[in-house]
């Protein structure tokens, strides 16, 4: 199955450019798995995603639909088939 990813803008420079990336994938594959691809053709990318510990990073959220992946699993929720995958750094602010 393919797989949106969608990037904010902060993050293109690490994904060649692009706000949209697709990753193909058997169904019921895992947070993990596309991040997995992801590292495969953007490393830099991967890394901003993903900690050297292969933990999410906590400024990140990664939706799963509308679901929060820390809520449904972390890197171990499954991504149901059309589903789409959005990339969001947290907003701090004071």
């Amino acid at each position: 199955m393919i797989v949106r990813v969608l990037l904010p803008g902060a993050l293109t420079e690490f994904a060649g450019g692009q706000r949209e990336l697709t990753v193909d994938q058997p169904e019921g594959c895992t947070v993990a798995d596309i991040v997995g691809s992801l590292a495969a053709t953007h490393p830099a990318l991967a890394r901003r995603i993903v900690d050297e510990t292969g933990q999410l990073r906590r400024f990140v959220n990664v939706y799963v639909g509308s679901d929060e992946c820390r809520r449904i699993g972390e890197l171990a929720a499954v991504v149901p088939a059309g589903c789409d995958i959005h990339i969001i750094g947290s907003i701090a602010g004071g």
